[in-house]
């Protein structure tokens, strides 16, 4: 009888694990990852998978299995990979990094696509932009305006198809500015915009009518005042003690340069624009300095591009640190919430800080808490 017994113990334990093989993965996290792991953009995408897989072993569980698909920088292949993702039963993905490849997401019901785009307008319901976005940035700036009581701010934002993610950032910030101004990007056209918004023509109108009119008059020591105001090349205030610029690289230099050509000193303006990334060109630009900034932070940034240099023999693109943060998010989130109602999460209100910096989740939206830089001698500060 106990023979029968055990022999009936052994095939209901075969049994059980023929038909329940997944029991002891079922509490395993399925996430998606869909990147561009093939054409033009494939560089970007084989990092992120690197970054994926270093966040994955600092985690050190094995409670998330990542899912990758490939992308190919195309929206009828994202969607195509995201059915497949779909299918498995993955609820929660991070990506596509491309905002053009959000563009038929909203045909998957049953996933939340952690997108890493810093565009915040007309996304599908079921995506969340990660990025930082023009409202981090701009309620960073606004923090040091306020705190170093700056009155008089004008804000000048290039016409290009970013422009209204800028407008969104400035109501949502609630930033006082003095006015708005939008130039455009040609650099012929630039210059003349800049010398109309800093009133360049009448200051130095301004500065030689005062000689003109020291030259005509009785003054004592006229000749030293007259020598000294000929060291300038405008006479009179600007109508603005700060500027900020929401501009990149080469177009940001080119609006610094008309500014200075119009006689706006930055040691006497502060002049303020959008995360440079700590762009190491900037530091030789000596005559535009200083410069402000707010970004992530710098620390955490070398950090992870030295271990990640070590790891894998290359520099990564800074998709990949924050896709590395999001696997945190991703597993810190699962601690906290039962996983199948995981879309809960980013409806309340949280808060998770991560190699970027804290990532504040309400609402389906993610914004960044930023530090904020001083760009000046040849050297970054940070200043809060």
């Amino acid at each position: 009888m106990k023979k029968i017994i055990k022999i009936l113990l052994l095939i209901t334990l075969k049994f059980l694990i023929i038909f329940f093989p997944l029991t002891a993965d079922e509490t395993k996290i399925k996430v998606g990852l869909l990147a561009p792991l093939s054409g033009e953009n494939a560089e970007i995408g084989k990092q992120i998978i690197k970054s994926v897989r270093m966040a994955l072993k600092d985690i050190n569980s094995n409670s998330i299995e990542i899912y990758p698909r490939d992308t190919k920088s195309d929206p009828d292949q994202t969607l195509i990979s995201a059915k497949e993702l779909e299918q498995i039963g993955v609820k929660l993905v991070i990506g596509p990094i491309f905002y053009k490849n959000l563009l038929y997401l909203n045909e998957i019901n049953n996933i939340i696509f952690l997108s890493q785009t810093n565009k915040t307008l007309d996304l599908p319901k079921n995506v969340i932009s990660t990025g930082i976005n023009s409202t981090s940035q701009i309620n960073t700036i606004k923090k040091f305006i306020e705190t170093n009581e700056i009155k008089k701010t004008i804000f000048l934002i290039p016409n290009s198809n970013y422009d209204l993610e800028i407008r969104n950032g400035i109501k949502n910030s609630k930033i006082k500015i003095s006015k708005q101004h939008f130039y455009d990007i040609d650099p012929t056209k630039l210059t003349k915009q800049i010398e109309k918004i800093t009133n360049y023509e009448i200051r130095k109108q301004n500065l030689f009518d005062e000689i003109t009119r020291i030259e005509k008059s009785d003054e004592i020591n006229k000749e030293r005042k007259i020598e000294n105001l000929k060291k300038k090349y405008t006479l009179g205030n600007l109508n603005f003690d700060s500027v900020i610029i929401a501009d990149f690289s080469e177009s940001l230099k080119s609006v610094i340069t008309s500014l200075l050509y119009s006689d706006v000193s930055p040691k006497q303006n502060y002049i303020i624009t959008f995360n440079q990334w700590f762009d190491s060109s900037l530091l030789s630009e000596l005559n535009s300095q200083p410069i402000y900034y707010p970004s992530i932070n710098k620390k955490n940034l070398n950090d992870f591009q030295n271990k990640f240099l070590k790891e894998f023999n290359q520099k990564p693109n800074h998709l990949s640190l924050l896709s590395y943060d999001l696997i945190g998010l991703v597993y810190y989130l699962s601690l906290k919430t039962d996983f199948s109602t995981i879309e809960k999460s980013f409806k309340s209100k949280n808060s998770f800080k991560g190699k970027i910096g804290i990532f504040e989740i309400q609402d389906n939206k993610i914004n960044h808490i930023l530090n904020f830089y001083e760009v000046n001698n040849g050297s970054i500060k940070k200043i809060f």
